[in-house]
């Protein structure tokens, strides 16, 4: 089903402000790596504790000097290596800028390295050992951090360097302390000196990925407007948090992939055409309880976007998830915006055809609380449409509507105007006062044929919130089986709902409901 195109405005933060900029990895795949660096952090914590008991183990076992429960000085490195592990994973767990958490990374791996070098060339394991050359643990570590928490190249080649001569520097300190005699001082590089290689190949292994993350950064840019983090990802497509390059103002973009439209080229230039009639005939709507359209266009790769307004709140089907059955006031407070977007749309000859909870969204706009956007217009159909001119998304392949919400005639094949949408709008009530569907099925199609054939339970009896009989009868009657049994129009349905006493919810009461709930809080 199409994805709601707004969501909770994201932070923005000093790297995402830096990533605009100048094409960097982006904001979102930095972070991501920083969640990884996280999981690297707590599997090292993990290793640095058994890797020590085990060898205290098989010690043991074989007899060995210095095996058995005789603890040393690589026993108090392994502890000084878990509780570092420990906190750059509660550290990369913090909001912080990535960007940040990633340099935290490297000092991480010069770290590890070190102690490696100082355990490795430590009394336990330095008598004995011959100089030749061999790729040591840390060799291993730099490749694994180049290719797993990405840096710019030249960070990558001074920390690698840092951290290759960590094995060096422990067996100078082991000789300065008389516990390996290894010759001549340049043995220490004869011995390591693979693991330098390796510092080369880390940093063309990070030239790779930070140059596929540039590109992915320029693949990103659609118009003027430049890609962030990902808001949600849908059947038709994908939604992203996007900057305009030179107003930096925030916005929503929904992005139908050229391969969710198949390879009929034919088809595609259809599919395009119809995109731009639609996304024109949605720019039109200027009521403000209808989600803005800033841009919209096609790419060079054939992807078609919306750029649309960020807003911040929940749509309704979360609001109902997480804060439960809204009372009958403040759902006939919201419902009566949504037939205002609905009234202009519809005097337009266009009709919305997925009116639904996810496609409805409430929150703060300015100094007002509890104001609602009407969502994903990529449905949108004239009346005057004929039956070979369907949509962008229903030529797709999508179904026209959701299953949930889908008014009888539409679900029939029947003729389509704004009624469908008041039957629609109709469930959404229903919901916001019951916390229920109109109908419960188990598919798609049993839905359907409820929707086509079975009478409603009055919200009343599902609610476990008072529902005045007139906000009933109300809902009963968009839910009409027939058309002409509804309300003809959104703005009479608008009138029937302020006629209802439900008692009052105004700017005061929505103020202070949304200073408690705060997205995320």
């Amino acid at each position: 089903m199409p994805q709601k195109l707004v969501g909770p405005a994201p932070r923005t933060t000093p790297a995402d402000l830096r990533a605009t900029g100048r094409r960097d990895i982006p904001a979102d795949l930095q972070r991501e790596a920083s969640r990884r660096l996280g999981v690297i952090a707590l599997l090292g914590a993990a290793l640095w504790t058994i890797a020590p008991l085990l060898g205290h183990f098989v010690g043991a076992s074989a007899n060995a000097p210095g095996g058995g429960l005789r603890f040393g000085v690589a026993d108090g490195i392994a502890s000084a290596s878990v509780l570092v592990s420990i906190g750059v994973f509660f550290y990369s767990r913090g909001d912080r800028d990535p960007r940040t958490v990633l340099d935290v990374g490297l000092g991480y791996m010069v770290f590890v390295a070190f102690a490696l070098g100082q355990m490795f060339h430590s009394d336990i394991f330095a008598h004995g050992s011959a100089i030749e050359p061999q790729i040591s643990w840390i060799g291993a570590v730099v490749l694994m951090f180049a290719a797993i928490v990405p840096s710019t190249p030249g960070k990558t080649l001074l920390a690698g360097l840092f951290a290759a001569s960590m094995n060096p520097l422990g067996m100078l300190i082991a000789k300065s302390r008389g516990h390996w005699d290894f010759g001549p001082t340049t043995n220490v590089l004869v011995m390591h000196y693979p693991d330098f290689i390796l510092v080369g190949c880390a940093t063309v292994i990070s030239h790779v990925v930070t140059g596929l993350g540039r590109e992915v950064a320029k693949a990103r840019e659609m118009g003027s407007y430049r890609l962030g983090e990902l808001l949600g990802r849908g059947g038709m497509g994908e939604v992203y948090k996007a900057t305009h390059r030179m107003l930096a103002r925030p916005a929503a973009i929904k992005l139908i992939r050229p391969e969710m439209l198949g390879g009929d080229s034919a088809f595609a230039a259809q599919v395009a055409t119809r995109f731009r009639r639609e996304a024109e005939a949605a720019a039109n709507l200027r009521s403000p309880h209808t989600v803005e359209l800033y841009d919209f266009g096609v790419a060079e790769d054939r992807t078609l976007y919306f750029v649309m307004e960020l807003l911040e709140g929940f749509d309704l089907e979360t609001l109902v998830r997480e804060k439960g059955p809204v009372p009958a006031a403040r759902a006939i407070y919201i419902v009566r915006q949504v037939c205002e977007s609905l009234e202009e749309a519809h005097a337009r000859g266009l009709v919305h055809r997925d009116i639904k909870p996810a496609n409805i969204h409430v929150g703060r706009l300015g100094l007002e609380h509890d104001f609602v956007k009407v969502l994903d217009f990529g449905l949108v159909k004239s009346v005057e449409s004929q039956a070979g001119g369907d949509t962008f998304e229903t030529a797709a392949g999508a179904t026209p509507g959701t299953p949930a919400y889908l008014a009888p005639e539409a679900a029939d094949g029947g003729t389509v105007d704004g009624r469908a949408d008041i039957y629609a709008l109709g469930c959404v009530l229903y919901y916001l006062l019951t916390g229920h569907l109109v109908f419960d099925a188990n598919s798609a199609i049993a839905m359907i044929t409820k929707h086509l054939h079975d009478e409603p339970i009055a919200p009343s009896k599902r609610a476990e919130l008072a529902v005045p009989p007139e906000l009933d009868r109300v809902v009963l009657a968009c839910l009409a089986k027939k058309p002409e049994d509804r309300p003809q129009s959104a703005a009479e349905l608008s009138r029937r709902l302020t006629a209802v006493d439900a008692g009052e919810w105004n700017e005061e009461k929505a103020k202070g409901w949304w200073q408690i709930h705060r997205p995320g809080g």
